[in-house]
């Protein structure tokens, strides 16, 4: 069962598109978050800590944790939870703070 199944959610109007996943393309839907799109195309972590660099995902899907954090169009520190994912985005593990040293 995929998670637009399990949740029983409805696609926002308009065709399927693609977006770029660390220079991959997957498919979105429009109305879904990054974190949807990510987790349809079967990832589930898209960011490491800063200290050990253990991989993160999706924790709680509300924007309280930061967990989910991500590079969408080369903007770090978005909560892929709650960012809506547009047609042509880049979106890109996040390392660390996702600042470049």
């Amino acid at each position: 069962m995929n998670p637009l199944e399990l949740a029983e959610a409805e696609p926002g109007p308009g065709p399927a598109f693609t977006v770029t996943w660390d220079g991959t393309e997957i498919n979105a839907l429009p109305g879904q978050t990054v974190a949807a799109a990510l987790w349809t195309a079967g990832v589930t972590s898209w960011r490491t800590t800063r200290g050990e660099g253990r991989p993160r995902g999706i924790f709680c899907g509300i924007g309280v944790c930061f967990d989910c954090l991500v590079t969408v169009n080369d903007r770090p520190n978005q909560r892929a939870c709650l960012v809506p994912v547009r047609p042509g985005d880049t979106i890109r593990t996040q390392e660390g703070t996702g600042h470049e040293h």
